[in-house]
């Protein structure tokens, strides 16, 4: 786990990671720094991002590789947070999503196929876990698509797009822009991948690396973001003239 040594002058310190989360929940933290743009990262010449190993992903499949999931994933205290759909291509039609759930410790990656209901009753207890932060990015619709499909509630989740929008952004910060920030690299991501069949019961090693991705690089974001001490306020009128 990443130290973080800087002390909010609002609330005069934190002890743990959910005080930090907390911190900023109440705005106290400074406004983000993030400005760079998809446009300039694309004209760069930034070395690409090395993502997660197919040795890093456990597809969750059974009920022994549900219990060792649940296990790993309790004990820590922050995980990345995604979901994917099968994409909708016709005007009127409904989204069945998610199909699958990505979870992230440090060390692994786990993928909870959601057409497997062994994993239902996994996925309701570490997603409502108040005690475990959840990060992501763009997590808006997940909220309501999770409990409208599978009822479950999420609790003490963190988006990072929100997190790290700053005064060049108009919208929320993606995960491209913000491991170009943080890591000065490219991260890659193939749009063929990403508006495939998420539904498909036999997931293919660019799908398995593409979904993996997408909540690791969400937890290595979160860590690089609570390590950096221009996150705090030390300037309280950044946000009292905005």
């Amino acid at each position: 786990m990443i130290p973080y040594t800087a002390v909010c002058e609002k609330c005069e310190g934190y002890r743990d990671e959910r005080d930090a989360v907390e911190c900023w929940w109440r705005e106290c933290a400074a406004v983000s720094d993030v400005t760079l743009s998809r446009r300039q990262i694309a004209e760069s010449e930034m070395p690409v991002f090395r993502g997660v190993s197919l040795a890093d992903i456990t597809l969750v499949d059974s009920p022994e590789k549900s219990a060792l999931a649940l296990a790993a994933l309790l004990a820590a205290p922050v995980i990345g947070f995604d979901t994917e759909s099968k994409p909708t291509f016709r005007k009127g039609e409904v989204s069945t999503g998610p199909h699958l759930v990505q979870l992230a410790t440090d060390a692994q990656v786990f993928l909870f196929p959601v057409a497997c209901a062994v994993n239902h009753p996994v996925l309701r207890e570490i997603l409502g876990a108040r005690q475990v932060i959840k990060a992501g990015f763009g997590l808006g619709n997940d909220r309501s698509a999770l409990r409208s499909r599978l009822d479950i509630e999420l609790n003490n989740v963190l988006d990072l797009g929100e997190l790290l929008r700053g005064p060049g952004h108009r919208g929320t910060v993606g995960a491209k822009v913000a491991v170009a920030h943080y890591f000065g690299e490219k991260l890659i991501k193939s749009k063929r991948v990403g508006t495939s069949n998420w539904a498909n019961p036999r997931l293919d090693e660019r799908q398995l690396l593409y979904a993996a991705n997408d909540a690791h690089v969400a937890l290595k974001i979160y860590h690089a973001w609570l390590a950096d001490p221009s996150r705090h306020a030390t300037n309280a009128t950044s946000r009292e003239t905005s």
